[in-house]
């Protein structure tokens, strides 16, 4: 770690694939932050079992985006497996205590998830977790002083809330001890499903709702072959959103055809059929070398683990070091 670097911490839940969505909204922007600052990316295991889970699927799911995450370009330093890290849970209960029933009570994510679970679950129930992981989430944040956090607008209110318990920590223990963490918002391609554009991509939404940057060419090619384009009626000269999601995606794909494809649609001479076979293309081209980069990585699973155990090993002697000191000012230890 240089000193003279910022330090970004981001998490990113083992639920569901690697889609488009995930990797354009983050983990391509994850891959660039590396080059400037001092990065820890966290597979947040510990969160993904705040809803309904299956426990085999979960260990699967963790490994399998581990090797996900390398292939993109994660470097293997930079990440870890939160439930690896013990000091976050022990954290996030000395900073509970800095936190307002209230606070938590107000939060917009419990409310949406509960009413998620409530749908799907028989028995409705929901978990204590559920209700108190923004308060995990500002440990993990907070236990490496991390000064950015990679965040979308809809995330400013966990923000908000880890900088209200960090300066509440700070004035009980009466030391400018936390850093106040600052939202790092950076240029992000929103993908929206191409099955149904009045919605984000997303794995949970269904298999025809999100496009696996690791699946099948043929079924990525089937998938932007059958997005839907036209759907309903658009002001005069707008993009409906399912032609504007082609277009975000060929540009987030890096087509050197963009801006031809663009102007050839104002001028009303491109058919939609053609778009789609351009953004199909520059897909495919984007994704196979990171597919051949997982090939390359599955062949030897141990290194995979043996990589990320070393980089728990450096991780976590981080995080051990600010919960010693936090014990100290919070008089829980000699």
């Amino acid at each position: 770690m240089s000193d003279s670097k910022k330090i970004i911490l981001s998490g990113i839940q083992p639920t569901g694939k690697l889609h488009l969505g995930r990797y354009f909204g983050a983990i391509e922007n994850w891959v660039r932050l590396q080059q400037e600052y001092d990065c820890i990316y966290c597979i947040v295991d510990y969160h993904a079992i705040t809803m309904p889970y299956n426990p085999v699927k979960l260990k699967e799911n963790v490994w399998d985006l581990a090797t996900n995450l390398l292939a993109c370009g994660i470097l293997p330093e930079n990440l870890f497996i939160q439930s690896m890290v013990p000091e976050h849970a022990e954290l996030a209960w000395i900073l509970g205590c800095s936190c307002s029933y209230g606070e938590l009570s107000r939060m917009t994510q419990f409310k949406d998830k509960s009413s998620q679970v409530k749908e799907k679950a028989k028995d409705e129930f929901i978990s204590a977790g559920l209700f108190t992981y923004p308060v995990l989430q500002a440990a993990d944040i907070l236990i490496y002083r991390a000064n950015y956090v990679p965040v979308g607008k809809d995330q400013d209110q966990h923000l908000e809330l880890t900088r209200n318990i960090a300066d509440r920590f700070n004035t009980v223990c009466g030391k400018e001890y936390f850093k106040l963490p600052e939202p790092l918002y950076t240029e992000v391609s929103k993908v929206l499903s191409t099955a149904d554009p009045s919605r984000k991509m997303s794995a949970s939404a269904g298999d025809k709702h999100y496009i696996d940057v690791f699946g099948p060419e043929e079924t990525i090619r089937k998938q932007i072959r059958s997005a839907v384009t036209d759907t309903g009626e658009t002001k005069s000269g707008e993009m409906s959103p399912g032609v504007s999601n082609l277009f975000s995606l060929l540009k987030a794909s890096k087509s050197p055809d963009y801006n031809a494809l663009l102007k050839r649609y104002e001028e009303n001479t491109l058919q939609y059929s053609e778009l789609k076979e351009a953004v199909a293309d520059s897909v495919i081209k984007l994704v196979l070398p990171l597919q051949e980069r997982k090939k390359e990585l599955l062949e030897d699973r141990k290194a995979i683990k043996d990589s990320l155990k070393q980089s728990v090993g450096r991780i976590r002697a981080r995080a051990a070091e600010t919960v010693r000191e936090v014990k100290m000012l919070t008089g829980l230890s000699n």
